[in-house]
């Protein structure tokens, strides 16, 4: 039964979202899908709620980071189908030869510093970047996990220092 009761107060601050819900989204149905958004959350999620709290507050915080988060996945697809766009297929294949040459010469000076390395920089940074956490790299080498990270960053800045050509060189080209 109380869960029952829990879900008949969540509807009684309908129309409360509602309001709150068309100033966020400026139109009525946009409105609409975001309280029942934010409904079903709040039933789901009835169990988290702790009686002798505020429920408007709780249910307004849903409501709230629904709204957000759907900002944000639109936002972000919107951003993917943009930059595709302004990509010409032209361009692509232009910078598919160009590429080709330039990223041998690049990959091939990446590899002749990266055995230049000191092992106790290498293997961190290589493990780092084949996709190994810092705790399993740590566990692997049998090292504190603050040790892995300093490795890898002093590895990086080397990479840095000594790859400066290519940065110099892109700057050039941009301008």
């Amino acid at each position: 039964m109380k869960n029952l009761d829990i879900n008949v107060q969540i509807c009684d601050h309908k129309n409360a979202l509602q309001a709150f819900a068309l100033k966020y989204t400026q139109d009525i149905d946009d409105a609409n899908d975001l309280v029942q958004d934010t409904l079903l959350k709040a039933f789901r999620y009835s169990g988290l709620f702790k009686q002798g709290t505020n429920l408007r507050g709780w249910l307004f915080t849903i409501l709230k980071n629904t709204y957000i988060n759907e900002y944000r996945r639109i936002k972000r697809k919107e951003n993917v189908i943009i930059q595709s766009d302004e990509i010409s297929n032209h361009n692509l294949s232009n910078n598919a030869e160009s590429n080709t040459c330039n990223s041998k010469f690049v990959t091939d000076d990446i590899n002749k510093i990266l055995s230049k390395l000191q092992p106790e920089y290498y293997t961190p940074f290589v493990k780092y970047f084949e996709g190994y956490k810092y705790q399993e790299i740590a566990e692997m080498l049998n090292i504190p996990i603050g040790t892995v990270k300093t490795r890898i960053h002093l590895a990086r800045q080397i990479l840095k220092s000594r790859l400066k050509v290519y940065a110099e060189n892109m700057h050039e080209v941009i301008d």
